[in-house]
């Protein structure tokens, strides 16, 4: 990690949280990633290589520990009470994000896998009464191997499934994928999605009435923007 070359305890604290990549990975183990893994979904352009780098700078200046599974094998990532201080720091990132750098995304920005990862970590699968309720995900917009996608919650626990699982199907979603990214990111509100055909939603009664609670928006998705150019969605 690049010094400033000052004693500045700002410049201390940024040669550490500044350095790139290192706030998405508080972000993600703050969100609950704790394998390699789940840090490579959460963070697609990142390099395999640079990735294990930045676990180690920051298991050397006392950000993380890692632990070793008793196998020996599957070690997991978490953050001592040194990174825990910088959860806050990254929470003020995404209000300050939402407020003043909302705009419609690039075609670069829009990322399937990335989306799915987010909602697979986020969905409360609790949100539903029933013992297992499976929710289809169908991306219009999408080629056939990318079109359709299974959420099976069940015991507490949500399954992303890339096949059919074989189990009925509960509640159906179908969108474009942008659009799902604007309701994930609080560009498109889930009412205003579903009154203009953006997001249809159709299944038991049940489970479309659970559909807000599984979907478990982010509270960052209630701060409204600041930009009056902005019309993201």
């Amino acid at each position: 990690m690049k010094s400033y070359g000052q004693f500045c305890p700002v410049a201390k604290a940024s040669e550490l949280f500044c350095e790139r990549w290192t706030p998405l990975i508080v972000r993600d183990l703050a969100a609950g990633a704790t394998r390699y893994s789940e840090l490579r979904r959460g963070m697609p352009l990142m390099s395999p290589t640079l990735l294990s780098r930045r676990l180690k700078q920051l298991e050397q200046e006392g950000i993380i520990v890692r632990r070793q599974g008793k196998t020996g094998k599957g070690a997991t990532y978490h953050l001592t009470p040194a990174g825990q201080e910088f959860v806050p720091l990254v929470m003020a990132l995404g209000v300050w994000g939402q407020r003043w750098a909302r705009r419609q995304l690039a075609e670069h920005e829009v990322d399937l896998g990335l989306l799915i990862w987010s909602l697979e970590r986020n969905v409360n699968p609790a949100a539903f009464t029933a013992p297992r309720t499976v929710v289809r995900l169908e991306f219009v917009d999408q080629p056939a191997g990318k079109r359709l996608w299974w959420f099976v919650n069940q015991q507490g626990r949500c399954e992303l499934c890339l096949h059919d699982p074989g189990f009925d199907v509960d509640m159906f979603l179908a969108c474009t994928l942008r659009d799902m990214t604007y309701i994930v990111r609080g560009d498109l509100s889930l009412g205003r999605a579903i009154d203009s055909d953006r997001l249809t939603v159709s299944g038991s009664g049940p489970a479309r009435r659970a559909l807000r609670n599984w979907l478990n928006l982010s509270p960052l998705t209630r701060i409204r923007s600041q930009r009056h150019e902005a019309s993201a969605a």
